[in-house]
């Protein structure tokens, strides 16, 4: 079933001379899990407003095409209905949270309490949503005493317990250091071991090809590239639109150009593809050796 599909859309925000987007059209299927790569001004936020509902109902401007959330026609909805079927986490934490609790309990109930959720329920999706993202510890403490990592955990389970039918991600890790990054993507694992559907628009490429079933690569607001993460993030045409690659498929490429990759084995966008194409220690010894 189908939880995002994009028609032929086009959008143009009100202060641009030229398309943020261009004929975008793809289908997001249950329990997918779609990564958005490009360079800045890609489009690639532009992209997760729109699967949101962001766009156009806060974010004007002019938008053809068609876009359907859970089933939902965007255009012809509302962000209150919208929230509903897609939550969008956003790349600063410290813009999503309210500021009007003193808890982080209360910051993830916040949401709930606007819907006029049952307290018993309420509870019981709060309680689940700081398990889902590892910070039931931090129920008590303020959201403003955190780290970013623990912060942006906190982004997550407060669209978590609104259990919707879409997560949008828009680059989460940004402005995260290493060990915040490795905490929000422990979380990432998580959800996507319960099936649930994700479209996260992302520059860390490693992390992209452990985790992403699809990815999209765009370029200057058009789908450049589709596919499996092996087929896109290994491709040429990245680093000549300006799109970072892997660390091991720099180091494959260039142990091809010395001939010690074969160039019938696909080079690897992750650690255990790199370690399977060099065969083991010893052909990545001589890689070390010849760099």
């Amino acid at each position: 079933m189908a939880i995002l599909t994009i028609n032929n859309l086009t959008y143009q925000y009100p202060s641009s001379p030229q398309p943020a987007l261009k004929d975008i059209s793809l289908t997001l299927e249950s329990g997918e899990f779609l990564a958005v790569i490009g360079a800045n001004g890609a489009g690639k936020s532009s992209l997760c407003y729109t699967a949101a509902g962001f766009i156009p109902h806060f974010f004007r401007g002019e938008l053809n095409g068609q876009v359907l959330i859970d089933g939902v026609d965007s255009s012809q909805s509302n962000l209150n209905e919208l929230v509903l079927h897609a939550g969008l986490v956003f790349q600063n934490p410290f813009n999503q949270i309210s500021g009007s609790k003193f808890t982080v309990y209360e910051e993830i109930a916040f949401g709930l309490e606007n819907l006029g959720i049952a307290r018993e329920e309420m509870k019981a999706r709060i309680d689940e949503a700081l398990a889902l993202t590892n910070i039931a510890d931090l129920g008590k403490r303020s959201p403003y005493a955190l780290s970013g990592g623990q912060q942006q955990r906190v982004a997550l389970a407060s669209i978590l317990v609104m259990q919707p039918k879409l997560l949008v991600l828009d680059e989460p890790t940004s402005q995260l250091d290493p060990i915040g990054t490795q905490e929000v993507f422990q979380v990432i694992r998580a959800m996507t071991k319960r099936g649930m559907t994700i479209l996260m628009a992302e520059h860390k490429i490693e992390q992209v090809a452990e985790f992403a079933d699809r990815v999209i690569a765009l370029d200057a607001g058009e789908i450049l590239l589709e596919g499996t993460p092996g087929e896109v993030l290994t491709s040429p045409l990245l680093p000549e639109r300006g799109v970072g690659i892997s660390r091991y498929t720099q180091v494959a490429r260039r142990a091809q150009a010395m001939g010690l990759w074969s160039k019938q084995t696909h080079l690897p966008a992750t650690l255990a593809q790199a370690v399977r194409g060099f065969g083991g220690a010893d052909a990545a010894q001589e890689v070390n050796d010849a760099a």
